[in-house]
Formats: C-alpha cells, structure tokens, sequence
C-alpha cells in the first residue's frame, strides 16, 4: 500500500526483543521497533504521562509530507484494533486522491459511499449516510 509502518515504545531495545522473542503474536513481526527510553518522542506526540513515567498507546497516521493524518489515543491497558487502523489508512490513501470527498464513519474500502462537504449537508450527514446511491441500487437490479 506503499506504507512504512514502524513502532515505537519508551521500552528499551532489550525489552523489544524479549517481547519479540516470547510474543506469539509479534513472531512474524518484519517491521522496525523504535526504541524511546527517555520519553522524548513520547512527549512530542503527546502520549507521554510525566505522573508515571509511561507512553499512552498512540496510534499516528502520517503522510509521506510529514502532515498528520490521524491520531488516536488509548489508555495504558486499553488494545488497537487494526481493522479500524487499516480503515483509516486506506480512507486516508482515498482522500489523498479524492481531496473534495468525505468518508463516514462506516466507509470500509473504495467504492464505498462518500460524502462531498458542504453547507447543505450540515445537520444531515447521518440521513446522507443512509441513503444508498443509484450505482448501489443498479448493482442490486436482476440481469
């Protein structure tokens, strides 16, 4: 999807590769895993809690321009769902190329519904969701 994906945590690299090492589900990991032990990026993405010292689970979306496309914060204990992270990043790929477009909340993959912006549609986006497009309806029509 021409994406880097790279972790990042304020574990030290020895805390990495024993997780990696004893971790069913990071066996398979081929991506690189950041090592942060003094906080430092932590805390310019804003997910570093100086009460305990620890990273909140921050989740970040950035565009190969540098520009923040999305953010997500979560609490110590509380798991990333990477279907919704996929979701995101592809919704993101879409709007990149689709500037004047809007993706709602339950926009899965191209070709899905969009909304296009605008004053029209302000108080009306759930009502604007709902309706199903006449290439949806011709998709349903018998041959």
């Amino acid at each position: 999807m021409g994406a880097e994906l790279i972790t990042v945590s304020t574990d030290t690299e020895f805390v990495h590769l024993a997780w990696h090492r004893h971790e069913q589900s990071l066996a398979k990991v081929k991506y690189p895993m950041g090592s942060d032990p003094t906080g430092n990026l932590a805390r310019m993405f804003g997910v570093y809690d100086e009460n305990t010292g620890l990273a909140l689970r921050g989740t970040f979306i950035i565009s190969p321009a540098g520009v923040l496309l999305n953010s997500e914060i979560n609490f110590y204990n509380m798991g990333r769902n990477i279907d919704e992270l996929m979701r995101k990043f592809k919704a993101n790929l879409h709007l990149s190329k689709h500037t004047r477009q809007g993706c709602p909340a339950k926009w899965k993959e191209k070709g899905d519904k969009t909304l296009t912006p605008s004053a029209k549609l302000v108080g009306r986006v759930h009502e604007a969701s709902l309706r199903e497009s006449r290439f949806d309806r011709l998709k349903r029509l018998p041959e």
